[in-house]
């Protein structure tokens, strides 16, 4: 017997599949009958399809409710809009949270005007208090959509074909400035296989770059991509010495089970992959990623167990001298809220997930928070171009901070169903931002100023670096980023004078001026003259 099965996105944070089968001409009770099946069994694309043939032979609206919400399972959010108009239409007063989700597909669709009266309306209306909470995040985020301005400092391009195949990739990860190891099928077709066949399986890929942009990819061997698992959320130390990943089983479209591996080696030749000791349990664990706290090396890690926030979580376990795990630690409230925290990265003390738990832009949305070494700052957007109308997930950066890769159903992205049901990676590059002053020294008649010396002090290190300019009067400094400086200005005839600068929160490089005007000093007092007094 032979299936078919397409690869997309439905469960992000884990390869998920469809096995299809032919629909002939059934009775439409049969028909209900093997979506309702379908869908139990979690084969959501199967289900909507049948779902969707049942309702063009009967045209029951009671139908339009499941087609719509399948719809968002599968990620087709212009079609879950179209349906769930419909529905307001005729039979808004049956379905308590049709207006919501119609909301939350017009922001997922980027009408954030049209979103934003939908929420606001289901707000007032709702009296359902956990819709009305998630309904004004929602209705925050269009808020934000439609007035955050586009980024101007971060440049984000499709990775190209070579990696990117229409049935979707995931967990990029940057080694090196030329290498690549991330998750995926490697082909742009339905994938039509025999029940004996191995090949439907995820694979962890690697791949590296030339002038030309990015290779054709290849599988790692089966010591990492077993054929009886589906091997994903990969990640790599940035000495390439250590690699972490998911091996999952699946139940329809949904992850049942899934542990964190490692195996050890690097460059051409991995270790067989051993199971990581003290995180996984009778639970999902997913996304591991190396880290720091408190002067130990963590492991970052994803996982619904018992007594988080609710959903999926972010945990750390801190890594024991034996290579085994201490107990995990759940991140807390700052971090984790009711809803999925998920892909998490970290990156010199700034922890990089995803999430919908705070409000955002479309879907899961990219947030930071920086570890000052007792707490989590509160998360932070990223912003447009991280982020776009819909999911974007897997942020990591290159070992400069300057380079990075994310996965995105945004526009443009490759896909073998709707326009973002499947998810392709990005890679970004973040301009560096510079900052330099130019001094100049007049007097206070504004004619140039020779022979004067100017210093500038940055206040937090107290470290002075002084110029002196006999034959001009211009003095030109290199700043830091985020940091504040004095200038003093210094001239043997004239009044000092100082100034202090900030190149915090910069988003852009930019030249500071600043013209000293100093004040002549007044001419010494002439000396007291000397008298010989003769007394007679």
């Amino acid at each position: 017997m032979k299936k078919l099965i397409i690869l997309t996105l439905l469960s992000i944070w884990g390869a998920t599949f469809v096995i299809a089968q032919p629909i002939n001409k059934p009775t439409l009770e049969k028909t209900l009958e093997e979506a309702k099946k379908l869908e139990e069994a979690r084969d959501y694309i199967q289900a909507l399809e049948w779902y969707e043939k049942a309702y063009d032979e009967s045209e029951d609206r009671a139908l339009l409710y499941p087609i719509a919400m399948l719809s968002i399972k599968v990620r087709d959010y212009r079609k879950a809009e179209r349906r769930l108009r419909s529905i307001l239409r005729k039979d808004e007063g049956l379905y308590a949270d049709a207006k919501y989700w119609y909301g939350k597909m017009l922001k997922m669709n980027g009408k954030y005007d049209e979103a934003i009266l939908e929420l606001q309306d289901f707000i007032i209306e709702t009296s359902e208090p956990k819709l009305k909470k998630r309904a004004q995040l929602e209705l925050l985020g269009a808020e934000m959509g439609k007035e955050m301005p586009p980024a101007t400092t971060v440049e984000i391009e499709h990775a190209g074909k070579n990696v990117n195949d229409k049935q979707g990739q995931y967990s990029p990860v940057l080694v090196g400035n030329d290498k690549m190891y991330y998750t995926g099928f490697d082909t742009d077709d339905l994938i039509v296989i025999d029940e004996e066949a191995d090949e439907y399986h995820a694979k962890i890929y690697q791949v590296t770059k030339s002038d030309r942009g990015w290779d054709k990819p290849s599988a790692l061997d089966q010591k990492i991509n077993r054929t009886e698992f589906h091997n994903s959320n990969v990640y790599v130390t940035p000495d390439g010495s250590r690699m972490f990943f998911t091996r999952s089983l699946l139940l329809g479209n949904d992850v049942e089970k899934s542990m964190i591996m490692m195996s050890e080696g690097g460059g051409g030749s991995w270790s067989g992959a051993e199971e990581v000791a003290g995180v996984n349990g009778d639970y999902i664990t997913k996304h591991p990623a190396v880290g720091e706290l408190f002067a130990r090396e963590v492991l970052f890690f994803v996982s619904n167990m018992d007594g988080g926030e609710g959903g999926f979580d972010i945990y750390y376990a801190t890594r024991n001298p034996d290579g085994t795990y201490a107990d995990p630690v759940n991140l807390g409230p700052t971090i984790n809220t009711p809803a999925d925290e998920e892909t998490p990265f970290y990156r010199d003390g700034t922890l990089y997930f995803s999430t919908e738990g705070y409000p955002t832009l479309g879907g899961y949305d990219v947030f930071y928070s920086t570890w000052d070494g007792t707490k989590w700052s509160q998360p932070a957007n990223m912003g447009k171009g991280f982020n776009s109308s819909v999911d974007d997930l897997y942020f990591s950066l290159d070992e400069e901070g300057y380079r990075g890769v994310l996965v995105s159903n945004r526009e443009g992205t490759r896909s073998v169903g709707s326009r973002t049901c499947c998810n392709d990676i990005f890679q970004f590059e973040i301009a560096k931002i510079t900052a330099d002053i130019v001094v100049g020294t007049f007097t206070d008649e504004k004619k140039p100023l020779m022979g004067a010396s100017v210093t500038l002090v940055e206040l937090d290190a107290n470290d002075p670096y002084s110029q002196s300019n006999e034959k001009g009067n211009v003095f030109n400094f290199p700043l830091g980023i985020e940091r504040t400086y004095k200038i003093v200005a210094n001239h043997p005839a004239y009044f000092p004078d100082s100034t202090e600068i900030t190149t915090a929160d910069l988003v852009e490089s930019k030249s500071f001026e600043h013209r000293f005007y100093l004040k002549k000093m007044p001419p010494p007092p002439p000396p007291e003259p000397e008298f010989d007094t003769i007394y007679s």
